[in-house]
């Protein structure tokens, strides 16, 4: 072993893989989070998602290695549906698979994956999943006296509020590239998760669970959530309310799709509309058509709008800056493209624009991350009749 960047790691890095192929799986059809319901998502027609996100992710990582943007390194894969079928199309050398999985997979599955990897002298842990996942990884670390190992994680589940996800798959690539070449040092993070059963219930409760270590990288990892609150912020709610109702609600014609959030869900009731603090709504006018809907349930509520009035309201999330793709995975890519990217307003209260500096974006679609990220800017409501331009963070700015 020997000091490589702010880290203590082998010569050849050996990078630990794992995949958590349940995460995510509940997003798309609002179950607000896939733990214990992954068999029920799946029968009702839910896609694998962190699987093929960590694959995107490893395919850029085989790119960066082949236009030598990356130093040499060995993979130790979990097998099966946990890593290994996600990326055996990938011509890798000094690979190695680790178990095999097949079959449901739950928690215990995860700590065995991670106790393989350990035995394999890992330096660190490249996994796809959501904050439950990472919650899993760090208490198996911490079991085995182990949380100097670092994490990366491929953002992949329905909620991630904790610091080690990259901004997106791409990003989760560079970072891990970026630590192999040595030119990232290591910061510690918090390590946060929501209680699902409360999530479900509509109730927000956000709770620290520890801390991981993960490669320092601002522009790439998207740090952990902030729960911003002010002094007089009842009263910014109600101006941003006024602002809505006025452009929006009041005009009888005008589809409004409802983000999820705290603030939003304020600013709905104040114009008369009961909301779901947790889910994606839909309301025409002032009349609420949908609630708390899935990916299909929004398709169809849009295709069956003859209209051109539409507006899709979002509020970013403190800290981080996500607008798009933690904690609303409903706004597919299909969904997104029904709607328009000209079509999404931000809102927000000067508070939380104060605690980020960028808006960042994660659909799920590189092509339409990119076309998003390609406006540069986007306007935000931060009260009556006053709209911030706030920047849209890419990797080149």
């Amino acid at each position: 072993m020997c000091y490589y960047g702010d880290s203590l790691r082998s010569v050849v890095a050996r990078i630990g893989v794992l995949v958590n192929p349940d995460a995510g799986l509940g997003g798309k059809l609002g179950f607000k989070g896939s733990d214990g319901r992954a068999e029920e998502a799946r029968s009702s027609g839910a896609k694998d998602r962190a699987g093929p996100r960590m694959k995107d992710a490893m395919e850029h990582v085989f790119k960066l290695i082949q236009s030598k943007k990356c130093l040499e390194f060995e993979l130790f894969i979990c097998g099966g549906k946990m890593g290994g079928n996600w990326v055996k199309d990938i011509p890798f050398s000094n690979l190695k698979i680790i178990g095999d999985w097949h079959g449901k997979t739950s928690a215990k599955d995860t700590s065995l994956a991670v106790e393989l990897l350990l035995e394999e002298d890992i330096d660190l842990i490249f996994y796809a999943g959501g904050d439950g996942t990472t919650r899993d990884i760090i208490e198996k670390l911490d079991s085995l006296d182990s949380l100097e190992v670092p994490l990366i994680g491929v953002p992949s589940g329905v909620k991630m509020y904790s610091g080690c996800f990259a901004e997106d798959t791409l990003a989760a690539a560079e970072v891990l590239a970026a630590w192999i070449n040595g030119d990232l040092g290591f910061s510690t993070t918090e390590v946060l998760d929501m209680d699902e059963e409360s999530y479900r219930l509509g109730e927000w409760k956000i709770d620290m669970f520890g801390q991981a270590i993960t490669p320092a990288s601002p522009l790439w990892i998207q740090g952990s959530k902030h729960q911003v609150q002010a002094v007089g912020e009842d009263e910014v709610l109600e101006s941003l309310s006024e602002h809505i109702m006025e452009l929006y609600v009041e005009n009888e014609n005008c589809l409004i799709v409802w983000g999820a959030g705290g603030s939003l869900n304020k600013i709905a009731k104040l114009c008369d509309l009961e909301t779901t603090l947790l889910g994606i709504d839909i309301s025409k006018g002032n009349e609420l058509i949908g609630a708390d809907l899935s990916e299909k349930e929004l398709i169809s509520i849009l295709e069956n709008y003859s209209g051109n009035e539409i507006v899709l309201l979002l509020s970013p999330m403190g800290g981080q800056g996500f607008l798009i793709g933690r904690g609303n995975l409903q706004l597919s890519p299909d969904v997104l493209r029904k709607i328009g990217i000209d079509n999404i307003m931000g809102v927000a209260t000067p508070a939380k624009l104060l605690s980020i500096s960028r808006i960042r974006i994660d659909t799920g679609d590189n092509l339409l991350d990119k076309e998003i990220r390609g406006k540069k800017y986007i306007k935000m409501i931060q009260g009556y009749r006053t709209i911030k331009i706030v920047k849209i963070e890419s990797p080149n700015n």
